[in-house]
């Protein structure tokens, strides 16, 4: 299984920084398997980060796609915007359950307003840009997103 994995952070682009949230998420993927294509910055646009992951999803480049950052709920916050955008169908109760877990650690996380969805067959998911927030979700429902991913490849 392929993924991708893109941080929404115009500064960072611009100053061509790594993402280390992209770097532990990758680190994770591969620990169980997962080929990570890309981890790249990338900036907090909703038409940029649109385009990408439609073109990731339809060139069949990654089977999972990953974006951390620009989840909040401030005007620039776009990546559940462009997820949403570019979804075939979106998979509510992923976002649910993680926002549920991490209420125990981080009171705000109810304002997160992250998005999971499919496009074609590739499932495409927002989390956190901190690391820990980011982490701890992705370990919480990485079992089940990849069953999800799995069965939409067989």
């Amino acid at each position: 299984m392929k993924a991708a994995i893109f941080t929404l952070d115009t500064e960072g682009y611009v100053a061509k920084k790594e993402s280390q949230t992209g770097l532990v998420l990758k680190r994770m993927l591969e620990q169980i398997g997962y080929e990570v294509i890309a981890v790249r910055v990338i900036p907090r646009d909703q038409k940029v980060a649109a385009s990408i992951l439609k073109r990731v999803a339809d060139d069949h480049s990654a089977d999972l796609i990953l974006t951390t950052g620009a989840v909040g709920y401030t005007q620039s916050d776009c990546a559940p915007d462009a997820l949403s955008e570019v979804a075939d169908r979106l998979l509510p109760g992923i976002p649910e359950a993680i926002r549920a877990y991490m209420l125990r650690y981080k009171k705000n996380a109810m304002l997160n307003r992250a998005v999971a969805g499919i496009r074609g067959t590739t499932v495409m998911l927002n989390l956190s840009e901190e690391v820990q927030m980011a982490q701890g979700s992705l370990e919480y429902i990485l079992p089940e997103l990849t069953q999800a991913v799995e069965m939409l490849n067989l």
